[in-house]
């Protein structure tokens, strides 16, 4: 396997959790029977360009296809997040009823929608129809395609450029990525703004967030490494933001190398300055990982043992991508976790993949009144404990595992 940016062969390892279904992979009862794929969910470093990257097993178009469950705005952190974003770009770049705002990846419209209210005019690019579908239900136009520079000369043929092109949590999703990042380029107005959102590699190392690393990532993304794509398909990153948002994340602002409208800001170099102090460009930093993955695992599959031996009821809440990860990499089934509840009525009554879990409502906790609730997506896990906190009436008592085992 080569790098999927710089070309070089991958000689060393980063993670290595076995074999899993895609994540977001999601089964009827019916195929509950059937077989299921299983890929290798083996993580790679590239020691040139330090980008840690997953090779494509699991196909781009098999796993963002029209049974695609994840929907945005089923998370009110989320929502509060986006609408703040905009306002934030209205305020310092003066977006308004001339500007053409691009979304990649815009889901079911969780972000435009903000944008759209303000009178800027909007366009989406979604691939899942299904999103896709519910964003056009709110009146944002939608292309339903992958993103890349073919689709990009297509675009702007038929429309203007984008004066902002956004894209959160889709950089670190597709396995071409510099074909990418020039359908980028080709799509920004010469004096246009990108801001690209991704969970940050040093986040993931320090905090052993590894069930962050699923089939739909292929790439694991430090500024470092960005800033190397991105100079090398014209374009410079002039800002860039550190983020709570999924457990630590980067914002990062690009413009056109030939655009010098825009000064780049201190805190790109504070924060480059802050991987290399951490060791992210020392090949040493990521062969470490595997153990401290693992102890993680021990760590929840020694709670729920003796949770069941002292006939404690434990159950899950959030179907999310990582609670998937870390539950196929642990081996939990319906003997340990009898189901997980989630708040999507696209997931509810259907089964997560590999532990086949079955995915119920929320109602179910006032039946069975659990003494244990995991919550998976732990980094919302103040505001879903928030939520659930009647659960505290019968002294039900909130778990998360990652970075390590905690109960409150």
């Amino acid at each position: 396997m080569n790098c999927r940016f710089c070309k070089t062969e991958l000689n060393y390892d980063f993670v290595d959790l076995g074999f899993s279904p895609p994540s977001n992979s999601f089964l009827t009862a019916a195929q509950l029977n059937e077989p299921e794929m299983y890929y290798p969910l083996k993580i790679k470093l590239c020691d040139n360009c330090f980008l840690v990257q997953i090779d494509e097993f699991a196909k781009h178009d098999d796993i963002f296809n029209d049974s695609y469950v994840y929907y945005s705005s089923f998370s009110t952190s989320w929502l509060d997040h986006a609408k703040k974003y905009t306002e934030k770009m209205v305020s310092r770049f003066g977006f308004g009823h001339a500007s053409m705002v691009v979304e990649i990846a815009s889901n079911d419209g969780y972000l435009l929608q903000y944008f759209k209210a303000n009178q800027i005019p909007v366009l989406g690019i979604e691939p899942t129809a299904n999103t896709a579908k519910v964003a056009e239900e709110k009146g944002i136009e939608t292309c339903i395609e992958f993103f890349g520079s073919a689709l990009a000369e297509k675009l702007i043929s038929e429309k203007a450029k984008a004066d902002l092109l956004i894209g959160n949590n889709v950089l670190a999703h597709v396995p071409d990525i510099n074909d990418f990042i020039r359908g980028m380029k080709i799509m920004l107005n010469d004096k246009g703004v990108i801001t690209m959102e991704f969970p940050h590699l040093l986040k993931l190392i320090e905090e052993n967030q590894f069930d962050t690393i699923y089939h739909e990532h292929f790439s694991y993304l430090s500024l470092y490494t960005v800033k190397k794509m991105f100079e090398y398909h014209g374009l410079r990153i002039f800002d860039v933001e550190e983020l709570p948002t999924h457990g630590g994340s980067l914002r990062v602002y690009a413009t056109h190398l030939e655009n010098n409208d825009l000064k780049t800001e201190d805190a790109v170099n504070y924060v480059l300055e802050k991987e290399q102090m951490y060791g992210l460009r020392q090949v040493d930093l990521y062969t470490t990982f595997q153990q401290k993955s693992e102890q993680v695992k021990n760590n929840l599959l020694t709670f729920l043992l003796e949770a069941k031996q002292e006939n404690k009821k434990v159950v899950a809440y959030g179907a999310a991508a990582k609670g998937n990860t870390l539950l196929n990499f642990a081996g939990i089934k319906q003997d340990l976790l009898p189901f997980v509840i989630d708040a999507s009525p696209y997931k509810q009554g259907k089964f997560l993949p590999g532990s086949h879990l079955p995915v119920e409502k929320e109602y179910i906790l006032v039946l069975e009144k659990p003494d244990y609730i995991i919550i998976l997506p732990w980094n919302l896990k103040h505001e879903i404990s928030e939520q659930l906190s009647y659960t505290r009436e019968w002294g039900a008592r909130f778990v998360v595992a990652v970075p390590e085992l905690l109960i409150f």
